[in-house]
């Protein structure tokens, strides 16, 4: 990567990374989710939703086979622990589907950062990997799973290829924009200090991105849950996918519903976990 080249790219001029803001107060991020009036707003929310659906079933408002109550989806959810759906246990099929989601986010983040990272700072590595993550991006993975099938077979390395180009483009877009936000007078005071190519890429760019990286890394797993079902449409025997697909073609609801809330306790806890993260490698977000 050359110095010219960095030195020729348009200036942020909207927030730059170096100019100081008024400062936070110590220990506290302002706009932090999950804090202070935030956090018991959303309890206080997921709590109403669940009084409005158990009271909507207990009056007969919706038919039991459209929305079963809730006392009905815990004792599915108690059944899927011990006897099991689908011929496997509640825990076989989490266990099935979180190795397909981990393996693929995983595969992402060694290759989409890096190549996003590559992207930002170099022409040639944007010009040849945009239109490809620019043309896929917008597709369904139903849209492709037919192909990749053909090209891979029905095992679990395919499963695990679809949720990863699901999980790919928008980490590597995160971390691409995350470089591109870079102000230039870091780089150039990287350099006038002494500084080579890669510790300039390491210890400026890198670290300037990482706010970008984690929010692309979020993104990437919803979506890798997102993808999870259509992934496990196809020669599947285990997973939560596997078992929604499975319930719905008995109209079994309670089943259903079972799996979605499972999925969706796991990509919070996931999202949450990320959150944590970002908070311990990016002390400085919300603060400059």
């Amino acid at each position: 990567m050359a110095t010219s080249e960095l030195s020729h790219r348009p200036v942020q001029r909207v927030f730059k990374l170096g100019r100081a803001a008024r400062p936070a107060a110590p220990g506290k991020v302002y706009g932090a989710p999950g804090s202070g009036a935030s956090g018991l707003i959303s309890i206080a929310t997921g709590l109403a939703l669940i009084g409005l659906w158990f009271l909507a079933t207990q009056l007969g408002w919706v038919k039991p086979l459209f929305l079963p109550s809730p006392i009905a989806v815990w004792n599915k959810f108690v059944l899927a622990l011990t006897d099991g759906v689908a011929n496997s246990t509640l825990i076989q099929h989490t266990l099935a589907s979180l190795g397909r989601v981990m393996g693929a986010f995983l595969l992402a983040c060694v290759t989409a950062i890096p190549i996003g990272i590559f992207m930002g700072v170099n022409r040639f590595a944007r010009g040849l990997f945009d239109p490809i993550i620019e043309f896929y991006r917008p597709l369904p993975p139903l849209a492709y799973l037919p192909l990749i099938i053909i090209w891979l077979g029905i095992g679990e390395f395919p499963k695990v290829f679809l949720i990863f180009l699901a999980i790919f483009a928008p980490m590597a877009i995160a971390a691409r924009a995350g470089v591109r936000s870079v102000s230039l007078e870091q780089i150039h005071a990287a350099y006038a200090m002494g500084a080579t190519k890669f510790q300039v890429i390491f210890h400026v760019i890198l670290k300037a991105a990482l706010p970008e990286i984690f929010t692309g890394m979020r993104i990437g797993i919803g979506v890798g849950w997102t993808t999870l079902v259509a992934a496990e449409m196809v020669a599947s025997s285990r997973g939560l996918g596997f078992m929604i697909l499975n319930a719905a073609q008995y109209l079994a609801s309670d089943t259903v519903i079972m799996g979605i809330i499972v999925i969706g306790i796991f990509a919070v806890a996931f999202d949450m976990l990320i959150r944590r993260l970002e908070r311990v490698f990016v002390p400085w977000k919300g603060r400059v």
